[in-house]
């Protein structure tokens, strides 16, 4: 067993340190520069896109020239293809053009592309993410709570768009002395658990909202809830992702003061 096993402090130095690399990495989050949505783009075209583009009920049909220089599955490619949503890493694209990676994406049926540019202005002119160490005080007993039904909230995205937020049940936890409940979504595959939230540190000592990930939760619904834990969502690192904000009642009442808190650039300039 290793060290860190042991040692909680740590593991948690362990997974920030995993979590700033991928945050850096050539194609993480700090390199997207655009979102598009092809239903935006009746002509075909898309800035900084290469190719022709058009939505159809199978997939995205991209038609491409050699002018457009593009590679799909590392190869040179031109001609017409159909394309499905990447489901991978965008590092790992099918579709690129030079140092680009072009993802294809599907929202509520709806299909877009994504541009990853490893020497966006983000990505350059990144410091770090601001992140408070360790705190035992925030790992918490809790149990999940599933509904009878999966239900489905309409909630603003950061796009300022609505958009359906499936949920599969409650995370329950106490935190001095009350008990408080995050409204989940449960992973279809594994059956991890996922929510996004809000504090009362938001939009001050932190990012407005943030993630959580707390794992899959034992056959009688215990699982911890390490608040140290908690993520910046992708769109705290680029404008261009369409992070859902929390459902009404996931807004909790206290200082959840761990975790990552926004990104080391904005201590200048406010959240």
């Amino acid at each position: 067993m290793s060290d860190d096993a042991d040692d909680p402090h740590a593991a948690w130095r362990e997974w920030h340190e995993r979590r700033a690399a991928a945050v850096s990495a050539p194609y993480g989050p700090l390199a997207l520069t655009g979102t598009f949505w092809l239903a935006d783009c009746p002509e075909g075209r898309i800035p900084a896109v290469p190719g022709h583009w058009r939505a159809t009920e199978a997939g995205a049909a991209l038609t491409a020239t050699p002018e457009d220089s593009c590679r799909l599955d590392g190869e040179p490619f031109t001609g017409e293809v159909l394309l499905d949503a990447d489901e991978g890493s965008p590092a790992h694209a099918r579709l690129s053009a030079g140092e680009l990676r072009i993802v294809v994406i599907r929202r509520e049926g709806e299909w877009g592309v994504r541009v990853y540019d490893p020497d966006s202005e983000a990505r350059r002119a990144h410091t770090g993410v601001e992140a408070t160490p360790y705190d035992p005080a925030f790992v918490l007993p809790g149990r999940f709570r599933p509904y009878a039904e999966d239900r489905s909230v309409q909630v603003a995205n950061a796009d300022g768009r609505a958009r359906g937020l499936d949920l599969g049940g409650e995370l329950v936890f106490p935190f001095r002395g009350a008990e408080h409940t995050l409204q989940v979504a449960v992973d279809p595959d594994d059956g991890s658990l996922w929510a996004v939230f809000g504090d009362a540190t938001g939009g001050h000592s932190s990012y407005r909202f943030r993630f959580l990930k707390p794992g899959i939760p034992d056959a009688r619904g215990a699982i911890t809830v390490d608040l140290n834990r908690s993520l910046l969502p992708p769109c705290a690192f680029a404008d261009h992702f369409i992070c859902p904000f929390p459902p009404p009642g996931n807004t909790l009442p206290f200082e959840v003061a761990a975790g990552e808190r926004r990104l080391k650039a904005a201590l200048a300039t406010g959240i």
